[in-house]
């Protein structure tokens, strides 16, 4: 089976913008890949300027809030590095009979969500004698965490089409429409606690042989 691969460009965000950005990103694609009946749910970003759709499929966006958390969980464990989250859709078939009776994942599509979780430094909250310089510091940083956020997001923005113009250019190796799911199965992977930068390469080298036993 023919497995296509997408990798977004990478975002430079910080620990309080992961969950927006991810919950943007992740429900975009998925929606773009969506099957059938589906009950579109508008969503606006809090942080940017930016609206998405979601599928309106409750388990759906439990998992991947599920995962984000899970997610979060690691960056805070490993801070400053950069990561990857792939998404991955696939389809099952029944193995030759055995006694087990098991099933294999035929994955078609990867994407990789490439996040850079950085810590940007915050003005002194302290109290100071020299009151003013405190103040135009406070400004100066404002100002460069305003520009800072118009960047990610025009990149957010990027991203956002570059999923749209992947979906519209790769289509031949879609499966066939299955009309009892609203969306083809996916599975979220994210690093694990014992991932090194030489791990998540070789995960990355498994995960686009398209093997079905290379996730978990």
């Amino acid at each position: 089976m023919n497995c296509e691969v997408c990798q977004l460009k990478e975002l430079e965000v910080e620990h309080f913008e992961i969950r927006e950005v991810l919950c943007c990103i992740l429900h975009t694609i998925v929606f773009h890949r969506a099957l059938g009946l589906v009950r579109p749910k508008d969503i606006d970003l809090e942080l940017f300027n930016i609206t998405y759709v979601q599928c309106g499929d409750v388990e759906l966006e439990k998992k991947i809030e599920e995962k984000i958390d899970q997610f979060i969980s690691w960056v805070e464990k490993h801070p400053n590095k950069k990561s990857q989250i792939c998404l991955s859709f696939y389809e099952t078939k029944n193995k030759q009979p055995s006694w087990f009776n098991k099933t294999e994942r035929l994955f078609w599509e990867h994407w990789y969500v490439n996040l850079h979780v950085t810590q940007h430094t915050k003005a002194h909250s302290g109290k100071s004698h020299h009151s003013k310089p405190m103040v135009d510091l406070g400004e100066t940083v404002s100002e460069d965490m305003g520009v800072r956020r118009e960047a990610l997001e025009a990149s957010l923005h990027e991203v956002l089409f570059q999923i749209i113009k992947f979906v519209n250019e790769k289509k031949d190796h879609v499966p066939p429409i299955n009309e009892d799911i609203i969306c083809f199965p996916c599975e979220i992977t994210i690093p694990s606690s014992s991932d090194s930068p030489f791990g998540m390469d070789v995960l990355k080298r498994m995960l686009q042989t398209g093997h079905p036993t290379m996730l978990s």
